[in-house]
């Protein structure tokens, strides 16, 4: 461990060198990733330094307490030792997890899509309620929302909503969110009061720059055609939308949302972006670990990982066995609970694979 934490500070120096160099101050962008990768590793150096004091003076302490005469000195030693093993161990347990490998994304904006599932109207319906239960996260964070595309159903429901979050560490938080969710209610459409169970699935897409995905232009077709509403009707008479197809993957992208043609292809293109780069990295997860990715097509996030129970006003997260009764609260974005369990849990497994 202290070889690899050597090796970050030795990288931290160095950065330290490159931003002082005139000619890199020149380029702004390459000082602006530069001074990320710095206070990404600020930190760890911090407490790799004063890991390092404190084992020079544990070492002194034990010493003193050795060589004393005087038994009230020593055990005033012996005190010394016992704080300085508290505080290095404290800070052991925060350097080890300061390298568990951090995901490149995690400081990125997040582009979300939320599809009906199962369940007909009611299954849309509650695509809508998890379109304002992130709203509201959102809101509570100080982030950005932002919408991109909906598709409705007319009775208040959404077929399908795409919508960015703009905000410090959004995909940090909430790419737990991927997957089936589940909601058991009596629906609204219901007129004899039994529980319906319906789904909505959730992706979350980092959104990422041009620069980081190699989008070649020759692969591909655009189409244009003129915005429709709930249930096909027109509501644009000029050919504003826009359709992008990516020929190697097959991965389609419409926006409709703008009055724009432009801004529709923009917004088609940052999702089409994000979507290819989610593809390669779960290309890349396959291939480090089949077995744990083998169970649907794309692994976990096609299960079930969530259930929203209204009768019993119960929320639970079927990933790592967390059930909180506040299920009003957790509609109104009070999610925090089951993001930092999941967070935790993930630390976990890192340290436990890197042990």
């Amino acid at each position: 461990m202290f070889e690899r934490l050597a090796a970050v500070a030795e990288r931290y120096a160095e950065l330290e060198r490159m931003l002082a160099d005139p000619a890199v101050a020149e380029d702004y962008r390459r000082v602006v990733g530069l001074s990320k990768e710095r206070a990404a590793l600020s930190e760890t150096v911090a407490n790799y330094h004063e890991y390092e004091r404190l084992s020079t003076e544990l070492r002194d302490a034990r010493q003193l307490s050795s060589e004393a005469e005087d038994a009230e000195m020593r055990a005033l030693a012996d005190l010394e030792v016992e704080s300085l093993q508290d505080r290095l161990h404290q800070l052991t347990d925060a350097l080890r997890k300061a390298l568990i490998p951090r995901d490149p994304r995690d400081q990125k904006n997040v582009i979300m899509e939320i599809r009906a599932g199962a369940g007909g109207d009611e299954a849309g319906i509650f695509a809508a309620d998890l379109f304002r239960m992130y709203t509201r996260y959102a809101e509570r964070r100080g982030w950005q929302v932002n919408l991109l595309d909906l598709n409705e159903t007319g009775i208040g429901g959404f077929k399908s909503v795409i919508f960015s979050i703009a905000g410090e560490g959004a995909y940090s938080r909430l790419k737990y969110e991927s997957g089936v969710h589940r909601v058991q209610r009596v629906p609204v459409t219901e007129s004899q009061g039994r529980i319906h169970t319906s789904t909505a699935t959730v992706a979350v897409l980092a959104e990422m720059e041009e620069v980081d995905v190699e989008l070649n232009r020759n692969d591909l077709r655009v189409d244009v055609f003129r915005s429709r509403g709930a249930g096909g009707q027109s509501v644009n008479t000029t050919d504003s939308a826009v359709r992008l197809t990516h020929l190697p993957t097959g991965i389609v992208v419409e926006m409709q949302d703008e009055r724009s043609q432009l801004q529709n292809r923009i917004r088609a293109q940052q999702v089409l972006i994000a979507r290819l780069y989610e593809r390669e990295m779960e290309q890349q997860r396959a291939e480090r670990d089949e077995l744990r990715r083998g169970q649907v097509g794309s692994g976990d996030r096609a299960e079930k990982i969530r259930t929203y129970n209204y009768p019993q006003g119960r929320v639970t997260d079927h990933r790592i066995s967390l059930s909180e009764f506040n299920l009003p609260e957790v509609m109104d974005g009070s999610i925090d609970t089951f993001i930092d369990a999941l967070s935790l849990q993930e630390q976990q497994d890192s340290l436990a694979e890197g042990a």
